[in-house]
């Protein structure tokens, strides 16, 4: 069944999306009136059985009444529904458009745009959608209360207002989500992400669309654009990992004075929100610590605190170890060469040596830096 669809009944009232009225709210609804030349014409569109008469019907019927943004507005969104039907989703795009143009704040014709959107493939114009119908979900807790009505009152009606709309905002807030996702593209990702938190500030898939964005900016090395992003998202949220990890990361690789001391802060912070040594602890929060343990080691490492950074290096390898193999290579290189500057050639020997069996851009350095522990030890003896 597509979202959206109604019968026209004739000799009684057609309403869409019948909600509230706008005065009160921004959530907008189509109403025509039994009786009414535009209900008569309605009612010879549905008795058409030819589907090609049909769309010429609705057609007229736009012209004929263009001067009741209702009609207009269902006409569109009929025609649009049609060319989803036929395949040609352009035209149904086009046509929904042309309905939105009417009746912009109506979230049965945003979801079906949205719906239009995700069958073309056509992530930009979906996205649009899940940030317009976005803003129509909020406004539900953003309008007035009307003169004369009690709290208590206006509690209830905005309550059950939402519980009306609910349905649609979900399905708007998850299209948003996949379709961010699915997306490869970081400049295109971070631009549907923009559009989807106008639209869902405080949406409950929050924690995800942030690292996405923050794998973004990273991605494209945006770095005064991350920076902020983070730490407005630690404004919000001083508990959130993907920033504090992001950040502590970002700063691990700054050489301004005063980087390191924030990449240290950052890290420490975010082994403390992920309470990795916790029974409940999952397999997420303990890659999360060991990643804040690794940058805290190799900061230590780039201030020739070479002892320092052992036991940081240990626990990040203890906890990565079959979690995330590349941040596992790197602890482990880390860990031989901090053994091999302190001439603990043993212990440089036997992490390098599991170094080198991981795949990746650090096994021919692991294995460089084994072949010169391997010397030293050869020499020592």
């Amino acid at each position: 069944m597509k979202r959206g669809s109604f019968l026209v009944l004739s000799g009684f009232v057609l309403t869409f999306m019948i909600l509230v009225q706008r005065a009160h709210t921004q959530v907008d609804h189509i109403t025509i009136a039994a009786g009414t030349d535009e209900d008569r014409a309605l009612q010879a569109i549905t008795n058409e059985a030819d589907a090609q008469k049909k769309l010429t019907m609705y057609e007229e019927f736009v012209q004929k009444f263009s001067a009741n943004p209702a009609a207009v507005a269902y006409g569109d969104w009929q025609l649009s529904q049609a060319y989803q039907a036929s395949g040609d989703f352009q035209k149904a795009l086009d046509y929904g458009d042309k309905a939105l143009g009417s009746s912009p704040h109506n979230l049965d014709i945003l979801v079906s745009q949205a719906n239009i959107g995700m069958q073309a493939k056509n992530g930009a114009r979906l996205m649009d959608y899940v940030g317009k119908g976005g803003e129509v979900c909020q406004s539900v807790s953003k309008q007035a209360k009307p003169e004369g009505m009690s709290d208590d009152d206006f509690a209830r009606k905005v309550a059950d207002e939402k519980t009306v709309i609910q349905g649609n905002c979900d399905f708007l807030e998850t299209a948003g989500l996949n379709a961010i996702s699915a997306e490869s593209d970081p400049k295109a990702r971070m631009e549907e992400i923009e559009k989807f938190s106008s639209g869902f500030p405080d949406s409950k898939y929050q924690e995800t669309i942030s690292s996405l964005a923050l794998e973004s900016l990273s991605q494209l090395k945006d770095n005064a654009r991350l920076v902020a992003y983070g730490e407005k998202l630690l404004a919000a949220n001083p508990n959130s990992l993907p920033a504090l990890l992001l950040l502590g990361n970002y700063y691990s690789e700054d050489s301004k004075p005063g980087s390191a001391a924030k990449a240290i802060s950052y890290s420490q912070k975010a082994i403390e929100v992920a309470k990795a040594d916790a029974p409940d602890a999952d397999k997420s929060r303990k890659e999360s610590a060991g990643v804040a343990h690794n940058t805290i080691g190799w900061t230590y490492l780039k201030q020739d605190k070479t002892t320092a950074s052992i036991p940081e290096l240990k626990a990040a390898s203890a906890l990565l170890k079959g979690q995330d193999d590349q941040q596992y290579a790197r602890a482990l290189y880390g860990l031989g060469f901090a053994y091999g500057k302190l001439n603990k050639l043993t212990e440089a020997r036997e992490v390098l040596t599991e170094a080198v069996k991981i795949p990746g851009p650090l096994q021919s350095m692991s294995q460089d830096l084994l072949a010169k522990v391997n010397s030293a030890r050869a020499k020592g003896k």
